[in-house]
């Protein structure tokens, strides 16, 4: 019998977070994945990690180093690893902000399908989704059912002031406020 696409994606997720561990590599679970783990819907598309930016270069080689099949997309802010049709990224990089070694250290060490691993935590998480929104890419329907699972893990007044410049982010917040999500700010 044939893995799943799910079954292989999971073995891949483990697989790279057990490379990184073992490499001493600081790494968080992040994306789908790390809402996954908080309680949100599984996605059905790859897993995403994040690494520092100054750790980019070592990433890659120890997960070469692990048996992995690295490849280095067009894009100059991710690696790819990559396992059947299955892929994992491997980023440094998000919103064209170089990933700093701050937000790593803020994630939660959490089992994820039986490997503890660090997680991002739930208010930098969703910092991270809504501030990829822009006039390109503006799911709604994609984030409102991780914010529902992660409303009660979230700092909102946070998230209204690291999104406060993204307006396909704002007007994300207005939405959950109108229907009940979250508590609007007092005096809106």
């Amino acid at each position: 019998m044939l893995p799943s696409d799910r079954d292989e994606i999971r073995d891949l997720l483990k697989r790279v977070a057990v490379a990184l561990k073992q490499g001493d590599v600081p790494f968080a679970l992040c994306g789908g994945y790390a809402a996954w783990v908080r309680g949100a819907p599984e996605p059905d598309h790859d897993a995403d990690f994040l690494v520092p930016a100054a750790e980019a270069e070592r990433a890659a080689k120890v997960l070469a180093e692990a048996g992995l099949e690295v490849v280095d997309p067009a894009e100059d802010w991710l690696t790819k690893v990559v396992q059947g049709d299955s892929f994992v990224d491997v980023l440094w990089r998000t919103c064209g902000i170089p990933v700093e070694q701050d937000l790593i250290d803020r994630a939660e060490d959490l089992p994820v399908l039986s490997v503890h691993m660090p997680v991002l935590q739930a208010t930098d998480l969703v910092v991270t989704k809504l501030m990829a929104l822009d006039e390109h890419y503006c799911d709604y329907g994609r984030l409102l059912p991780v914010a529902r699972a992660l409303r009660e893990q979230v700092d909102w007044e946070r998230v209204r002031r690291e999104v406060a410049g993204n307006d396909f982010a704002a007007v994300f917040l207005v939405l959950l406020d109108r229907l009940g999500i979250v508590q609007p700010l007092s005096g809106d």
